[in-house]
């Protein structure tokens, strides 16, 4: 816009030099005329008067076309100033919000639409502080904007329920004499930047988490090692009566040595042994090897091609072993729990999707954590195995979760 108005400003200027110099000529001429005719006689100098003003009339025209001329390259390299302004804020990837003095919508970018999860255009009139509360607020409409440029993060949710981690920075908009006139919003996706962050982060607590664990479940397999082969000694020597305590203890063993090797599994996984792994056969086998004996849950694979990655599949097992079982539990009678397998580009992605109650936020947030667990039984340790034994293979691991279901992506290299 500031080119625009120099384009006009040199207009005008050159607008009023043509017309000063068309009056001087004109005047000029007039002096000239009128001299001339004083020394020639009356019907001589008429006509060489009407001769002179027809060609001094020509010249204006002359100018005149000159004029506008110049008049129309302005208005053309306006337009094209313009319109390369427009692309440029159409093609920048992050969001551009401009507002007026009121916080009225003036001009959106494409791409704030997108983020939004709004249409762009319907943006324009409409109050900025209720398009995204989140990171304006309501100050009152004379509450000047700081100087400074305001930056933060906020969560933002989209109508079809998809939460967003936005940065933002709001600036005062201002024109070429530095007068305030508006304000401007520029915010991008730090969505999955978060997510590789907190990956990061639990990755760390997990690897201290589990050399401690190992350590623990080593000594506990050594005691209940011990306890078992009293127990069948001690069952020898008892009487029938006490066969059946017996047998209940040692169930019992038996059930914390399951879950010592659980805590080994999540401590001690291992390096892992690379081979090529058919994801779309191994996802058909986990379906049918974890759906219920009494149809009460239907699990279903879908895949449209092969898919192969280089992987351990005894990881991979185990990790979609354990999405599977959580899935069925979390399930209603009746329902269907889906394992998906397709190929984007150069990942291999796997979805695991149920149509149960979904997940609190705040459960969601900690689900991958060690021993955390909502279940009356369990270690707490199913999805820390997954998500250690998904990142040790170079994936990822996401969850969507609402009050319709919930959804675990794993996204592998296919090399």
């Amino acid at each position: 816009m500031g080119e625009f108005s120099g384009l006009i400003m040199l207009f005008a200027f050159l607008l009023l030099l043509v017309v000063g110099v068309l009056v001087y000529s004109f005047l000029s001429m007039y002096l000239k005329l009128k001299k001339i005719a004083a020394e020639r006689d009356d019907k001589g100098s008429v006509g060489f008067v009407v001769d002179t003003f027809h060609g001094l009339v020509a010249q204006l025209k002359d100018k005149e076309r000159e004029l506008e001329a110049l008049r129309q390259a302005a208005e053309t390299r306006a337009d094209i100033t313009e319109e390369y302004n427009e692309n440029i804020l159409q093609s920048v990837p992050s969001g551009v919000i401009s507002m007026d003095a009121d916080w009225k919508v003036v001009k959106v970018n494409a791409a704030a639409g997108h983020l939004l999860g709004l249409d762009h255009e319907g943006l324009t009139g409409r109050d900025g502080r209720e398009v995204l509360p989140e990171i304006i607020s309501r100050p009152a409409p004379a509450a000047p904007l700081p100087e400074r440029v305001m930056r933060g993060e906020c969560v933002y949710s989209t109508s079809s329920g998809k939460r967003l981690w936005l940065g933002y920075s709001l600036t005062p908009l201002k024109d070429a004499g530095g007068q305030e006139i508006g304000h401007i919003l520029v915010f991008t996706d730090l969505t999955e930047l978060r997510a590789l962050e907190a990956q990061s982060a639990l990755r760390a607590r997990l690897s201290s988490l589990g050399e401690m664990a190992a350590g623990i479940a080593h000594e506990l397999r050594n005691s209940m090692g011990a306890i078992a082969g009293y127990m069948r000694l001690l069952k020898n020597k008892a009487g029938p009566d006490a066969g059946d305590t017996l047998d209940k203890v040692t169930a019992e063993v038996g059930v914390m040595d399951r879950i010592v090797g659980d805590f080994l599994s999540f401590a001690r996984p291992g390096e892992p042994r690379l081979e090529d792994v058919d994801l779309s056969e191994l996802a058909r086998e986990c379906a049918l090897a974890f759906t219920p004996e009494d149809g009460s849950v239907e699990v279903v694979a879908n895949s449209t091609e092969t898919v192969t990655v280089r992987a351990d599949e005894v990881f991979l097992r185990q990790a979609l072993s354990n999405l599977i079982q959580n899935a069925v539990h979390a399930s209603k009678e009746g329902s269907k729990v889906t394992v998906d397998v397709a190929l984007k580009g150069s990942n291999a992605v796997l979805k695991v999707s149920d149509t149960g109650h979904g997940m609190d936020p705040a459960i969601k947030d900690r689900i991958f954590d060690p021993f955390f667990t909502t279940k009356d039984q369990g270690t707490g340790l199913g999805l820390a195995i997954v998500h250690r034994s998904v990142t040790s293979l170079g994936g990822t691991v996401q969850v969507e979760s609402s009050d319709k279901g919930t959804t675990f992506t794993l996204t592998l290299p296919v090399t």
